[in-house]
């Protein structure tokens, strides 16, 4: 019985930190760390335009460093595929690589391109908060205020889509500021739906999302924050959340890179994704730290 009360203890302590009750009795004591938006419409700490871009220079840069596996959308979009080849050739240039032949290209790891591309790299590790669980640190760089240094993964839900079993003791759902939830876990049911989704809207060799988020080693470097742990009193909050509509004209050969699904196929609208802005400069070796929520007033 011990242990067992021991174990309990233990899980709280970890959960807590993402549970929605707990925060909501700790407002109060917390009041300092909210932030508060008049209206919806003014949640932005950045322009979605640089959004946009962030992802759209990052996901171009872990295309062109996986090239040589990407030929079968290449052999469906001749002109993007002549854009790439010219890309790929200032890369190599710049990169000092003695090389004529494409197949010869160094290959780097997720990491290091976004190393390459935004300056620094983001890991998963044990908090810096006791009994906090796994957290996100910058482990490499420094990552300047205003930028985006991490993305929500998880299968998007619009209001009245079911979502109750998998909100079963899951601590990683977020709710945007609409209603839109993003379910954010890579284990049990939310791990399967997010897959089956995934798949589901596969086009030939056009992946319309990522799923190696649900691994030790994701593709895209950037989708880890649902692993960003609550700020304290402790801890103040460095990172905060803002909503981006994903828009139409998105490359679909750099979908593949993206961590989230809508779980119901046949709705046609944009797809929503959350991405994490530092509210100041964040150095090598801090943690992430953020508000789960934002107050609409």
């Amino acid at each position: 019985e011990v242990a067992m009360l021991r174990e309990l203890r233990q899980r709280w302590r970890s959960y807590k930190y993402r549970f929605v009750p707990w925060l909501a009795l700790n407002l109060r004591r917390q009041r300092r760390t909210l932030r508060y938006v008049p209206e919806s419409s003014q949640d932005k700490i950045i322009a979605d335009e640089d959004v946009f871009e962030t992802l759209l220079k990052t996901f171009k840069a872990l295309f062109i460093n996986d090239f040589s596996r990407q030929a079968d959308i290449l052999a469906l979009l001749p002109e993007v595929r002549c854009q790439y080849l010219e890309l790929l050739t200032v890369q190599q240039k710049q990169s000092k690589v003695n090389s004529c032949n494409r197949q010869d290209q160094h290959v780097f790891t997720p990491e290091e391109v976004l190393f390459n591309t935004l300056g620094f790299t983001i890991t998963r590790h044990q908090s810096s908060l006791l009994s906090a669980g796994t957290g996100v640190f910058v482990t490499k760089g420094v990552v300047p205020k205003g930028t985006v240094v991490s993305m929500y993964p998880g299968t998007v839900y619009r209001k009245h889509e079911p979502i109750f079993f998998q909100s079963l003791g899951n601590p990683f759902i977020f709710r945007c500021i609409d209603g839109v939830l993003i379910d954010g876990n890579d284990k049990g049911l939310s791990r399967s739906v997010y897959r089956s989704c995934s798949r589901r809207d596969q086009l030939g060799p056009f992946q319309m999302s990522d799923e190696s988020w649900l691994t030790a080693t994701p593709q895209n470097p950037l989708a880890v924050g649902q692993y960003v742990n609550n700020c304290s009193h402790e801890k103040a909050a460095n990172v905060c959340y803002q909503e981006f509509d994903l828009p139409g004209h998105f490359p679909v050969e750099l979908k593949q890179y993206l961590p989230n699904i809508v779980y119901s196929h046949d709705i046609e609208s944009h797809l929503r994704c959350v991405v994490l802005v530092t509210l100041r400069d964040i150095k090598q070796g801090e943690e992430l730290f953020s508000n789960y929520y934002t107050v609409v007033s």
